[in-house]
């Protein structure tokens, strides 16, 4: 059940890292609103699914998913650049994150 609380932390750090955008350094209540709410989940999720997950491997696959969450919502709504090798780097990081997790049990 860790792992899924972990997974759902690194959607809810999606949530935030967008919303932190919208915010426009804050300026903005409702995106200000849900980066906190967004941030605190995420926060309190991860801290949970350290419990029992190794701290290293928990925190990697937390990043892991919030990176490559952005970068894929940043070159599908954003339009920042799509490249081969920016789909290869994403892809290597999913790995790393999947590594991770077998790693781990």
């Amino acid at each position: 059940m860790a792992w899924v609380f972990l997974v759902i932390a690194g959607v809810f750090e999606i949530v935030w890292v967008i919303a932190l955008k919208y915010s426009e350094g804050f300026t903005k209540l409702w995106p200000s609103v849900i980066f906190i709410v967004a941030a605190w989940l995420s926060f309190a999720l991860l801290s949970y699914a350290l419990k029992s997950i190794p701290m290293g491997s928990a925190y990697a696959v937390w990043t892991g998913i919030g990176a490559v969450g952005v970068a894929i919502i940043g070159m599908a709504w954003f339009g920042e650049p799509t490249n081969l090798l920016r789909i290869v780097c994403i892809t290597l990081i999913i790995v790393g994150v999947a590594g991770l997790k077998l790693g781990s049990t």
